[in-house]
């Protein structure tokens, strides 16, 4: 039996917003949609105004509904028929999984789900509104399952993050810019003679990065995407 070539997608807020989903990074001036970034999006903004918060999340989670996967996110999702593959993504959105994707990591945070203040264990599936009194079912508040900024990610997610980016033959970069610690030192972790591509318009430093097979596409997620599947798909009996 002829074993799967490993491939892992590292992808980020480039991949989504050719969904029509808006990323943090197209604000200059401190606001998202309208909401103050520092006031929705912290520990200390949930101390001072739950609802607040959970109102900013229930717009993101409406938002995440109206939208659909793009072509990124489908062809990732079909190359899981002639690949090992894994998605290690920084986006809260579900559109990998609504594209068919089956092994993700989500490094910080879902945003179709919420969680416990109380018991970080207790997460549940959320499609509709989280508000006030909405309670998990040990009588505490649910919150949104989303790694604030300030706030550790899950150092099972990382760890597992790490193991299989050691273990991978090919490694796709899409739609991140490589600035958000720690999730950004995970490439770090590619092992020298595995294939390394970048797909993404802007210049995206990997200096830091020795692969012998390195590729930067200089196109949009889609359009990498595209040329992604197209060459692996060429190469998969050579």
């Amino acid at each position: 039996m002829m074993v799967k070539n490993k491939i892992v997608f590292f992808t980020g807020a480039g991949v989504s917003a050719e969904s029509g989903l808006a990323t943090f990074r197209d604000s200059e001036d401190g606001l998202w949609n309208n909401y103050h970034i520092e006031d929705v999006c912290t520990p200390e903004a949930w101390e001072r105004d739950k609802e607040l918060v959970l109102e900013f999340y229930n717009f993101r989670r409406k938002q995440c509904q109206e939208v659909l996967p793009n072509l990124a996110h489908f062809k990732m999702a079909e190359l899981d028929d002639y690949f090992e593959v894994i998605i290690i993504t920084q986006n809260v959105d579900d559109l990998h999984e609504r594209a068919g994707s089956k092994n993700m990591i989500h490094l910080h945070g879902e945003l179709m789900k919420s969680r416990s203040i109380l018991d970080d264990s207790l997460i549940y599936v959320q499609e509709k509104d989280i508000n006030l009194g909405d309670f998990c079912e040990k009588g505490y508040q649910l919150r949104p399952h989303i790694v604030w900024f300030g706030e550790s990610l899950d150092e099972k997610k990382i760890n597992t993050a790490i193991e299989k980016v050691k273990e991978c033959d090919v490694c796709v970069i899409v739609g991140t810019s490589l600035l958000v610690s720690p999730a950004n030192m995970i490439p770090f972790y590619l092992r020298k003679s595995a294939k390394l591509i970048v797909i993404d318009p802007k210049d995206v430093k990997i200096d830091f990065i020795e692969s012998d097979d390195y590729y930067h596409l200089k196109t949009t997620a889609t359009d990498g995407m595209v040329q992604v599947f197209e060459s692996l798909i060429k190469n998969i009996n050579k």
